[in-house]
């Protein structure tokens, strides 16, 4: 990271959007160069640039090519992509290739930007959230789903139920995580329906075929700047990734508790197979779904 004012590139053809991101980050104290092309990022990034913040698509490419031009000359260099283009219509890209997704359709989209780049820089924060390499498919696989019918069914009610119990927590819930936000599908404990993105922790779960466990939000680096998580008292999370039969990771079953805690092994055995109990149910139910059709 550069001694004096971070360096950062901001990369828009859209020059009248461009100006209003340079000006939150120059504002912010960072040192901005904008460029309007994938080939003048080319010629604009150093060794010592900081961090990129990018469109979706170029005249002569998209994000993607970006990125890769970006890391051929400074790997490390953190990639963001500021964007109103939903990851399910992100034409490609790789696991690696960028660090950090920010919707520019969100409330105070360019503050959110300017929070993401000082605490990523910073080694801090979370992530607004990571793009999984299969995003457009696992979107495909949730919307699949009708999310008011699911809650409608005391299976699911049962399990956050049976997982409260079993925990000795306050929350427990069935969640699908769609583009822009986590639908709720069961919650026991709460009376929760949907969570933004950028402000759940499942979005990092999904990316994982292992239990997710954070026992103490405020010592993670990735959550201890989310004021969500502490407006809605999460403290500790356990989460297992549910998948479709094509191994589409649709959501999670998690934990929650107001108190900082940890789960065992056997613990997070547990919660995996409630999680294969939802998968299960919701096998069942699609199943059931195409032999009435």
């Amino acid at each position: 990271m550069s001694e004096v004012s971070p360096a950062v590139i901001c990369a828009d053809p859209d020059e009248s959007e461009q100006s209003v991101t340079v000006d939150a980050l120059a504002d912010a104290g960072y040192e901005v160069d904008a460029v309007t092309t994938v080939s003048d990022i080319e010629q604009a990034v150093h060794e010592w640039t900081d961090c990129v913040v990018t469109a979706a698509a170029f005249p002569d490419g998209d994000a993607f090519d970006v990125v890769e031009a970006v890391r051929g000359v400074n790997p490390d260099c953190v990639c963001i992509l500021f964007t109103d283009t939903s990851p399910s219509d992100l034409p490609r890209g790789r696991p690696e290739q960028v660090v950090e997704y920010v919707p520019r359709t969100v409330r105070n989209a360019r503050e959110r930007l300017v929070d993401i780049v000082g605490s990523t820089l910073g080694g801090a924060g979370q992530a607004a959230y990571p793009v999984p390499k299969d995003e457009g498919a696992r979107i495909a696989a949730v919307r699949e789903y009708d999310i008011d019918e699911l809650r409608a069914a005391d299976a699911f009610d049962r399990v956050t139920e049976l997982v409260v119990s079993h925990f000795d927590i306050d929350v427990a819930f069935v969640g699908l995580v769609d583009a822009h936000e986590e639908q709720f599908v069961a919650c026991e404990g709460a009376n929760w329906s949907t969570l933004s993105r950028e402000d759940t922790v499942c979005t990092h779960t999904v990316l994982t075929d292992e239990v997710m466990v954070v026992e103490d939000t405020h010592e993670d680096p990735r959550f201890a700047a989310n004021d969500r998580l502490d407006e809605l008292d999460i403290r500790s999370y356990a989460g297992a990734r549910i998948t479709d039969a094509d191994g589409n990771a649709l959501g999670a079953v998690c934990c929650i508790d107001g108190e900082p805690r940890s789960y065992s092994h056997t613990e997070r055995a547990d919660l995996r197979r409630f999680a294969d109990e939802v998968e299960e149910q919701l096998r069942l139910r699609k199943r059931l779904s195409g032999e009435e059709m």
